[in-house]
Order: C-alpha cells, then structure tokens, then sequence
C-alpha cells in the first residue's frame, strides 16, 4: 500500500522559515516526478512546486519563486520544500504528491498519489 507521509509543517511569523517533509513507503519512486500542492481555506488546490525524478528539473509557481526550494531523495524515497520569507498568503495546508511522469507538472490531474497534508500557518 503506498502512503505518503508529510511533516514539518506549522506556525511562524511572516518572514520566517520552515521545512516541509514528505515520506513515501509501499514502492519506491526513483522514476517518478513528485510535486507539492497547497489549498487555503475557501480556495482551490493550487501547485507549489515539482520536481523530476532525478532532480535534475524544477519547477515553481510564480508565487513562490526564489522563496521556495525543492529537492528529493531517491534513496531515502522523500521529497522537501525549503520555505523561506514566508508570508501570510502562504497559508495553506500544504500537500506532497507522486506524478505519473518523469518531467514535473503543474497539474493536479498529472499526479496519482498524495499525502494527507500538513498545515502551514504565517503570521503578520
């Protein structure tokens, strides 16, 4: 059964940092991009960022360019999202998801498996 697991989401006053964790078990996706996703209240899911299976690829939203940091791990089967200059519109549960390429996507519809979310919560 595949599961993804993520942590490090929480609390913290505009301009702030945090790390966001995602831990996938039940097979391995070395061969597989992977992508986080995030949706504020009231909003619709929206994309983050993504990265392909080697990590040799990214791709962010606009929002979060040259704030946000992707990166993976293929041996530890994880992937991160170093946030930096956070601001409180980055408020939103976060969530981490394996695409069905090898390329990243800004498509929800392009990944097949997500985790249950962390909440993001920035301060004024």
């Amino acid at each position: 059964q595949v599961q993804l697991v993520e942590s490090g989401g929480g609390s913290v006053q505009a301009g702030g940092s945090l790390r966001l964790s995602c831990v996938a078990s039940g097979r391995t996706f070395s061969s597989r991009a992977m992508g986080w996703f995030r949706q504020a209240p009231g909003k619709e899911r929206e994309f983050v960022a993504a990265i392909s299976y080697t990590g040799g690829s990214t791709s962010y939203a606009d929002s979060v360019k040259g704030r946000f940091t992707i990166s993976r791990d293929n041996a530890k089967n994880t992937v991160s999202l170093q946030m930096n200059s956070l601001k409180p519109e980055d408020t939103a549960e976060y969530y981490c998801a394996v695409g069905t390429f090898l390329l990243p996507s800004m498509r929800g519809a392009d990944y097949n498996y997500w985790g249950q979310g962390t909440q993001v919560t920035v301060s004024s």
